[in-house]
């Protein structure tokens, strides 16, 4: 029976594919499938792994795929388990729980655009794991590729030789036997114990409206069967197994899932939160005593509130909110009301593009229109009274007194940047002007350079990405991870309109920079704020000191107009009976602040 069983898992191969955004992931994945024939023609269509719109339009994973091949090489079938990983630096805890389902990586560069910084980190993810490398050359057929070179790149990085880098085009599927060929050749069998107490590693998790949430799993030790009590090492909780299989195209049911392969499992769970990636399923009577390594909680880098547009439809906004949640398990809110705009939600986020993509999914999936304020990220502030103890400030209005506090920490990251000789300076003044300190250069190719910089997490939030870009004329890529908190000298910046504060656009920002950026933010404000019969006073304050001010001035009506002769004592009458009237309409009169004035101080820049 062992004997069986040893034969059964020497034919499994699980790898994964690894790669920059935009190096050819998903179009080499449809090839394989292609390929192998595991789509029909009737099923073809490019990116077939990425399952939502929104995906195929900006041509980016969001959501890791599995699928199941099988292959026929030199006269033996094998089963060939593909896990598609998104290349994106907010989804990175995902593709290293994806890399822990595998024993080998497809490592895919660019032929005309060589290594980039995700490349770089995802590699040293997959090394962590020992995984085994299989170098590709992508996109070879471009008329501006640069095979040779980027080889050189490529065997520099790993220590490979240069026949090991196989050359392959996604697009018109040349290479891809030879790839097929090295994942069966280079690519260890899984080892594992069918006998021992189930151990699986949960390496995603999707909602269907219909059955709940599907769980997708590798069998890590023993197997996984129909009907089977199983439970959750990370909750706690047990469920029963109402279906398990693996993972064609569509879903193909199986009584069991055995050591070495991939499935998936469904247990009616409802709530997308009770599968966490990264969990442990086993026996739920013969647990296994050490669950997988590595499991942690996500936790949310950057918060901001998302408001109705139109305050009646908060109750629409929290069941849309809800809803995302069933799909998107890493997305964090809470309710919270700001006197500019109402009642809305305090939402934490894994990154900028988590953001944006959470607030394109209200706007498409729910129809609702939402305000976001200026995104933050998430302090520790420590008083005098308890100096040990953190407050965790996720919105600038949380931060206590100035006069109470000991000191506040931000979070810091390591930032990765590689780019082109002839931009150095550029990208250094840059990530200094955002109080990064670099820590290395490494010059991976006379013509490319790896620069390391300590960095807080607060410079990178607003418009960084998109400055780097610029003074690189696009030749940058950028990737980063979270290094711990740091003392820093932090205030709170609170924009006053007409002498009321404006909360959503209280702002947590570096004393130095204090002054400089509340006079632009003043000045922002005062090109946007409509005009009103009255003066508008904008200032900018740290606790009580005015640290800028600008007017917007009042539309003034001619009330001497009428007046025409007579004693200048006339004219002056009316003059202050109009003063009067402008101040009473001052004290009482509210300033509406335009959805764009929410925006521009993300864009102060510009």
């Amino acid at each position: 029976m062992q004997l069986v069983l040893r034969r059964e898992m020497k034919n499994i191969r699980n790898f994964c594919i690894i790669a920059h955004i935009d190096h050819g992931k998903s179009t080499l994945a449809d090839r394989l499938l292609d390929f192998t024939g595991s789509v029909t023609d009737r099923e073809k269509q490019d990116q077939l792994l990425d399952s939502m719109d929104l995906e195929r339009e900006r041509g980016i994973t969001i959501k890791s795929h599995a699928i199941q091949m099988d292959y026929e090489f030199e006269g033996e079938k094998y089963i060939l388990n593909l896990i598609d990983t998104p290349g994106h630096v907010d989804f990175s805890y995902e593709v290293s729980r994806s890399i822990a389902a595998c024993e080998g990586a497809l490592l895919i560069v660019d032929a005309a655009q060589s290594i980039q910084a995700q490349t770089i980190s995802n590699l040293y993810l997959a090394l962590e794991n020992d995984l085994e490398i299989i170098p590709i050359l992508n996109k070879v057929d471009l008329p501006s590729a640069n095979p040779e070179e980027v080889t050189d790149d490529i065997v520099e990085l790993l220590g490979c030789k240069p026949e090991d880098v196989i050359h392959a085009s996604g697009k018109t599927g040349f290479g891809v036997d030879n790839i097929l060929a090295a994942v069966i050749d280079r690519i260890p069998a899984p080892k594992g114990n069918v006998n021992e107490p189930l151990q699986a590693l949960v390496f995603d998790s999707v909602y269907n409206p219909f059955r709940g949430v599907e769980t997708y799993f590798r069998v890590i030790n023993g197997e996984i069967k129909k009907g089977q009590k199983i439970k959750f090492v990370a909750t706690g909780k047990s469920y029963f197994a109402d279906e398990v299989g693996t993972l064609k195209l569509s879903q193909v049911i199986k009584q069991s899932v055995k050591a070495g392969d991939v499935g998936y499992l469904i247990t009616g769970i409802k709530d997308a939160r009770e599968v966490k990636v990264g969990d442990t399923i086993t026996d739920s009577v013969n647990p296994t005593v050490n669950p997988i390594a590595g499991f942690e909680d996500v936790k949310p880098m950057v918060f901001a509130g998302i408001y109705p547009v139109d305050t009646d439809e908060f109750e629409e906004l929290r069941s849309s909110m809800e809803k995302l949640q069933l799909n998107d398990a890493s997305l964090v809110f809470a309710p919270e009301s700001s006197a500019a705009l109402g009642f809305g939600f305090r939402c934490g986020f894994l990154g900028m593009l988590h953001m944006e993509i959470i607030q394109e999914r209200l706007e498409r999936e729910f129809n609702m229109t939402v305000i976001t304020t200026v995104p933050n990220v998430s302090y520790h502030a420590f008083t005098r009274k308890d100096p040990n103890t953190p407050l965790i400030v996720n919105n600038p209005t949380d931060l206590p007194d100035p006069s109470s506090i000991d000191r506040v920490e931000e979070p810091y990251i390591k930032a990765t940047i590689i780019t082109k000789s002839d931009f150095v300076g550029n990208v250094m003044s840059l990530c200094i002007e955002k109080r990064g300190q670099i820590t290395n250069q490494n010059y991976l190719t006379p013509e490319r350079v790896e620069l390391s910089f300590d960095m807080p997490l607060a410079e990178i939030v607003f418009d960084f990405y998109d400055r780097l870009k610029t003074v690189s004329k696009g030749y940058a890529s950028f990737d980063y991870t979270p290094i711990g908190m740091r003392v820093s000298k932090l205030v709170r910046v609170d924009i006053l309109l007409n002498a009321q504060p404006v909360d959503a656009l209280s702002a947590l920002i570096h004393a130095d920079n204090a002054v400089h950026i509340g006079k632009k933010m003043c000045e922002k404000l005062k090109e946007l704020i409509p005009r009103q019969q009255f003066d508008i006073p904008i200032q900018a304050a740290i606790g009580a000191k005015i640290i800028s001010r600008e007017t917007t001035k009042a539309l003034r009506k001619d009330v001497t107009a009428k007046c025409y002769g007579g004693d200048i004592s006339r004219k002056r009458k009316l003059l202050e009976k109009q003063k009067k009237g402008k101040k009473r309409m001052r004290q009482v009169g509210n300033v509406e602040v335009p959805q764009e004035a929410f925006m521009a101080v993300l864009k102060l820049n510009d």
